[in-house]
């Protein structure tokens, strides 16, 4: 007899099923696993042996052989151990074929026989719920894979609750969904004092999921503004909140197995290496721009990032998802984010200041800001340049508008947005502006005549790209989005073009003798 139990083996967010036989023949004595299996699935075996000792199992004095199917895929990961356990027990007819079949199993023992939790259990009753599969996993994951309605999910704490389970001795009761509370929270626009442009520039980034890049001296607030941009973007829809939360899910960062519901904030420091960012390691885990999808990931002090780190992010911008190429695999994962960079002028901060600025300016300004490619500058839609006030000029500042005020005007027209895709027949999962492309871009964001001459002045004088005509022009269209106008007028292009204006600050002359 040989006993099957289904599980799943992860190759990114993408899943594929996996066949864990299991037969007892005669023989000497021994444990085989075959299949491919990398070295934690390897040392299954061990924790498998010990948690049915724990039980008060043991394993009999047989060949134990150990199959997953199919065999030329590589197996990684702890989460084997479970259905690996259960083959055992069915082969040993402790627990019937047929209580097993129409289950997914995934989990990790302990040596006492619990369960631990794995990565990847969102994904798996995703799976599952898209075949008719149930799903075992652990007890502390139960509520995440509830959230996929998979036919049935099984959370058992320990291995005898499970063995109990299908010999009706005790039942497991289902699992209830849980929602995760706010693990960021973010500023509010309210206790932002000046910085007028600078808000408005987030207002419109939140309308059009456009990317910013703030430049401007130490204290001018630009950390503050990019923690208060979460509190103006719109919650994720409940299928935005099953994506994100399957990438946390596999990246083992989903806290309690609860689902987010609140877009990512991200923000690395700028020692963070090129795996770190963009992901890897031995199982091509993703990085902070995949846990940043459908959220903002942000980058302060742009220019101390590793070249290579920065210019990793120029594919994901254009395409919102990242491909991680290994000796063993390909995997491609999300990346769907919004870029908010801050920087300083120059590295003391203070370029443009005459009482402040190092002896090296404006030299060292230019030196410092292009570190930041021209290809990577052409993928940001809004460039604004802040000044610090001083504390006397601040105390003089009124209070801004809550964030509360500015989400309602965002949210409306994001609402826009969306009834205008639909119109068009776009794409199910064009979610905003700064997604737009092709004839769906034309058709979406019409000129008017004066913008039209506007747009062509602007193309000669500014030398702007091809991808720096149509970011303009998607600008543009989140400008006419807030201020409710269907077509884009050359009100709403000049004040787009106007950010994407990018200058040196200029240093005093009598700084430098004149």
């Amino acid at each position: 007899m040989v006993a099957h139990i289904q599980t799943l083996a992860f190759r990114g967010i993408e899943v594929a099923a996996v066949d864990v036989q299991v037969q007892l023949s005669g023989g000497l004595p021994a444990f085989t696993l075959v299949g491919l299996p990398d070295k934690a699935v390897a040392e299954s075996k061990e924790r498998v042996r010990a948690a049915l000792s724990a039980i008060g199992l043991a394993l009999p004095p047989k060949r134990i052989t150990v199959n997953l199917a199919p065999a030329d895929m590589l197996k990684e990961g702890s989460h084997f151990d479970l259905p690996i356990a259960l083959g055992l027990l069915v082969a040993m007819e402790l627990i019937a074929q047929d209580e097993i079949d129409g289950y997914l199993a995934l989990g990790e023992l302990g040596l006492d026989g619990s369960l631990a939790a794995v990565s990847g259990i969102l994904a798996a009753a995703r799976f599952g719920a898209e075949r008719d599969l149930g799903l075992i996993c652990p007890q502390s994951q139960g509520g995440e894979a509830a959230w996929a309605s998979p036919p049935s999910v099984l959370a058992p704490a320990h291995l005898l609750d499970l063995i109990g389970h299908f010999k009706g001795e005790t039942a497991l009761q289902p699992p209830e969904p849980q929602v995760a509370e706010a693990s960021f929270r973010s500023s509010d626009f309210a206790h932002i004092k000046g910085q007028t442009s600078a808000k408005r520039v987030m207002e419109i980034a939140a309308a059009g999921g456009h990317n910013v890049l703030m430049i401007g001296p130490p204290g001018a607030g630009k950390s503050m503004l990019a923690a208060a941009l979460p509190s103006i973007l719109p919650p994720l829809s409940p299928a935005e909140a099953l994506e994100v939360s399957t990438i946390h899910s596999i990246a083992g960062q989903l806290d309690g197995g609860r689902l987010l519901r609140q877009r990512p904030f991200r923000d690395p420091h700028h020692s963070a290496s090129l795996p770190a960012l963009t992901g890897g390691g031995l199982r091509a885990k993703p990085g902070e721009i995949s846990l940043a999808h459908r959220g903002v990931l942000f980058l302060d002090e742009l220019p101390e990032f590793d070249r290579r780190t920065l210019e990793a992010l120029r594919q994901p911008l254009e395409t919102g998802s990242v491909s991680l190429a290994r000796a063993n695999a390909h995997v491609t994962y999300p990346a769907r984010f919004q870029l908010i960079g801050a920087m300083n002028p120059c590295r003391c901060g203070y370029l443009g200041d005459p009482d402040m600025a190092c002896n090296k300016a404006p030299v060292c300004g230019q030196d410092y800001q292009n570190r930041l490619s021209g290809p990577l500058l052409d993928r940001i839609d809004l460039v604004i340049e802040m000044t610090s006030l001083s504390p006397l000029e601040l105390a003089k500042e009124a209070t801004g508008e809550a964030s509360a005020v500015i989400l309602q005007r965002v949210e409306v027209a994001r609402d826009r947005q969306v009834q205008r895709f639909a119109a068009l027949g776009a794409p199910a999962d064009l979610r905003c502006n700064a997604e737009l492309s092709g004839d769906v871009l034309e058709r979406a964001a019409p000129l008017d005549p004066a913008a039209t001459a506007l747009m062509e002045n602007a193309v000669e004088q500014l030398r702007l790209s091809a991808r720096g005509f149509y970011r303009v022009i998607k600008v543009a269209r989140s400008i006419a989005d807030l201020a409710g106008d269907e077509a884009i007028t050359s009100l709403h292009l000049s004040e787009a073009l106007q950010y994407r204006r990018r200058a040196l600050p200029q240093p005093s002359k009598t700084r430098f003798g004149g």
